[in-house]
């Protein structure tokens, strides 16, 4: 499995390179990198992407939850 295209439609957004940086750090936390990702067993790629994207994707939520938090105990009442 190849690294994440950035330029590919529907890549591109305002959480784009906030993700990739969580996708990378979930491979450092597992001793990969994405250029040494390609050199593993495909099933091992796929597994650590799929992990990755997870992890990626409960990280973006929680920026999100606190964010939204945030903003509800600044609004005025």
């Amino acid at each position: 499995m190849a690294a994440p295209q950035t330029n590919q439609p529907g890549a591109e957004g305002p959480q784009s390179a906030l993700e990739r940086k969580y996708i990378e750090e979930y491979l450092r936390s597992q001793g990969v990198s994405l250029e040494n990702l390609g050199k593993l067993p495909k099933d091992e790629q796929e597994h650590l992407m799929r992990e990755a994207s997870k992890y990626a994707s409960l990280k973006l939520a929680e920026v999100e939850s606190r964010a939204k938090f945030r903003d509800d105990i600044h609004a005025p009442s």
